[in-house]
């Protein structure tokens, strides 16, 4: 590979900052995420004001703003950017966990992907300076990219959920059961399952808010009960476009090749449950890169569209 493939180096081998005043200008957007997990029950103390250095989220905040506007200044190679937007928001994923989301815009030659993730290190950051005194064990993680826009890459979106539960059965046609763990195999879908085999339904998937809308309407079904093998937590599956790349637990990757299907009318499944989703809600997909799944591991969808 030569030097003019890298597009930070200049035909001598040297850094250079890319020159962009030939691109257009363009509304670029990006958001980023990350995570502080705490070991002591310290997250109610910081949302309640609690803690001596003071309000932890206010300062985080202006710190990672802070962060966004000076991320020339920290990143050597990126632009100065006169950003148009920095906002910061926080949720409590659980007792131990705070989420960090940041969002920055501005209409610029390129893109603020960099902004809104240093936006994020920089928030994490300061949370972990203000609670250190408190809590040593203190992580931060998960910092990703989870959306960007504009500029001739199109649209990057970053969805993260969660296996609720992992269903499999010997024939077609029925419930599959739930199990804690799962063997999907490239090219074929999940290991013993009724509807293992190639072509483009290998695996298929349904969003737990599905099943329990089914539930207020007062009809007695769980995971398992249409029949997919994935039930997912987080994400709404069905609004997923052809071609979203799914990463399951550490090893998995699926590629989303089906939304939906015909289903003879009125399917096993919808004449045991009242009524069958997987034709409206339900997705497919077949297996790129096979492993092991267990419950609980995290699913990511990777949507890129221009």
């Amino acid at each position: 590979m030569n030097n003019n493939e890298f597009t930070h180096l200049d035909e001598k081998g040297q850094v250079k900052m890319v020159d962009v005043s030939s691109k257009s200008s363009s509304l670029r957007t990006a958001r980023a995420r990350g995570v502080v997990k705490f070991k002591e029950n310290l997250l109610s103390r910081i949302v309640q004001g609690d803690i001596p250095k003071g309000d932890v989220l206010t300062v985080a905040k202006v710190a990672g703003i802070q962060g966004a506007k000076n991320t020339h200044q920290l990143i050597p190679l990126t632009h100065p950017l006169t950003l148009s937007l920095i906002d910061i928001n926080f949720k409590a994923l659980n007792e131990k966990e705070l989420e960090i989301i940041s969002e920055v815009r501005c209409e610029g030659k390129t893109g603020v992907e960099m902004e809104a993730l240093t936006a994020v290190a920089v928030c994490s950051l300061t949370v972990y300076d203000m609670c250190k005194s408190l809590d040593r064990e203190i992580e931060i993680s998960d910092i990703a990219l989870i959306y960007k826009d504009g500029g001739k890459t199109g649209i990057f979106r970053k969805e993260l959920g969660t296996v609720c539960s992992l269903n499999t059965s010997q024939k077609k046609g029925e419930k599959k059961t739930p199990v804690e763990k799962l063997v999907f195999v490239e090219g074929r879908g999940v290991e013993g399952d009724a509807h293992a085999g190639p072509g483009n339904k290998q695996v298929s998937l349904l969003s737990l808010k599905s099943i329990n809308k089914m539930k207020t309407m007062g009809v007695e079904v769980e995971p398992g009960s249409f029949a997919e093998n994935v039930t997912v937590a987080g994400i709404s599956v069905n609004l997923l476009p052809i071609d979203t790349i799914l990463h399951l637990g550490e090893e998995v990757k699926l590629k989303v090749t089906q939304l939906g299907k015909v289903c003879v009318n009125p399917c096993f499944i919808g004449k045991q449950v009242g009524d069958c989703l997987m034709p409206r809600e339900g997705i497919f997909a077949e297996v790129i890169e096979g492993g092991k799944v267990k419950r609980g591991d995290k699913i990511v969808a990777v949507v890129k569209s221009k």
